[in-house]
C-alpha cells in the first residue's frame, strides 16, 4: 500500500495559508549580532547579581528579549542567565521583583519559565524553583499574564 499521500505538503497549493513570518516581525538584528548581545547581557547580569540587584539582572536579561529564527544560541544563553538568576534569588524576595517588574517583562518572564518547564533536569536549576516563581508571577501578574504568553506567537 502507498503511504506517500502523507507526504505532501498540501500548504503549498493554498493561497490562504498564513505562514509564519507572517505572524511577526522577525527581529531585524543579524543572528550574530544577536548572540554578541546575549553574551554583553549575561556579563551585566553578573555584575548585577554581584551587587545583589535581582530586578536590575531580569529587567538587562528580559529586555530585548531575542526572538524569532536563527537565534537559537542566543536563546540558550539567555535562559541560562535567566535560570542563574531565578536560583539565587531567596523566595522571600521573589514577590517584591515580580511587582518591580513592568507588565511586558512579566510576560517575558512567563515565556521563559515555561521554556524552562519544559526542559525537565536542564541547568542548574530544580523544578520547584522554577514553580515557585510561576506561581508567586500569577499571584501579581494574574491569569492574563498566562493567557498573554500562550497566545504570543514570539516564542524565546
Amino acid at each position: 500500500m502507498d503511504q506517500a499521500f502523507r507526504k505532501i505538503d498540501i500548504d503549498i497549493y493554498d493561497e490562504d495559508v498564513l505562514q509564519e513570518s507572517e505572524l511577526y516581525e522577525a527581529d531585524p538584528r543579524d543572528p550574530v549580532e544577536v548572540l554578541e548581545d546575549a553574551k554583553q547581557r549575561q556579563a551585566a547580569v553578573r555584575s548585577f547579581l554581584a551587587k545583589n540587584d535581582i530586578p536590575g539582572a531580569l529587567t538587562i536579561i528580559l529586555d530585548n528579549a531575542p526572538y524569532g529564527p536563527n537565534v537559537d544560541d542566543a536563546k540558550i544563553i539567555t535562559l541560562q542567565t535567566l535560570l542563574t538568576i531565578l536560583n539565587t534569588t531567596k523566595s522571600t524576595e521573589i514577590t517584591g521583583v515580580i511587582k518591580g517588574l513592568s507588565l511586558d517583562t512579566q510576560d517575558t518572564l512567563m515565556k521563559y519559565l515555561y521554556k524552562g518547564m519544559a526542559m525537565p533536569g536542564w541547568g542548574d536549576i530544580s523544578g520547584s524553583v522554577r514553580l515557585g516563581w510561576h506561581e508567586k508571577l500569577t499571584e501579581v501578574a494574574g491569569v492574563g499574564c498566562i493567557v498573554r504568553t500562550m497566545t504570543d506567537r514570539r516564542t524565546v
